[in-house]
């Protein structure tokens, strides 16, 4: 069994579609281990702000298998591919970690280099699994964030409560 961590975000009808997101997930994978839910201003465009959040799963599914179901649970979800890569987006899952695998090929990129440049992927990860260490760096995730320059993206946690 892998250990995965997987980043989930929105700007449109963002608590539906972050909800609708921790749904797909528990159907798919059973247990989730859930972040807290924050809220941060858009990054690289102009836009609604965005709920984001991290949820870990275990699974034995491939790294390939995994990210094909998250492009699945995004695509039904109104996920649209054809626009800027900076943009509003119903959802956004992004594999980040793998247990400790690296991987950089077909597009597929592991660990994603979002967990140390942008507040709203690396506080709730490190929130989720502050002893999880980074497996190029090798630095805890309770690390890289104590680490992390705060001031660099408005961020701040929210209150949204998910049904089981």
């Amino acid at each position: 069994m892998a250990r995965v961590y997987i980043s989930i975000g929105s700007n449109i009808e963002a608590e539906k579609h972050v909800r609708l997101a921790v749904a797909e997930l528990r159907r798919h994978y059973g247990e989730v281990m859930l972040s807290s839910v924050y809220e941060s201003e858009a990054v690289g465009f102009a836009g609604d702000n965005f709920l984001n959040m991290v949820a870990g799963v275990d699974t034995d599914e491939s790294v390939q298998a995994v990210s094909a179901v998250l492009h699945e649970i995004e695509d039904r979800h109104g996920r649209l591919r054809d626009g800027p890569r900076f943009s509003a987006r119903t959802l956004d899952l992004d594999l980040l970690l793998y247990d400790d695998l690296v991987v950089n090929e077909n597009g597929l990129q592991i660990p994603r280099d979002e967990i140390t440049k942008n507040a709203f992927v690396l506080w709730p990860l490190a929130e989720l699994a502050p002893t999880f260490r980074h497996p190029l760096s090798g630095q805890s995730m309770a690390e890289l964030w104590e680490n992390y320059d705060k001031s660099s993206q408005a961020l701040w946690p929210v209150e949204l409560l998910f049904s089981r």
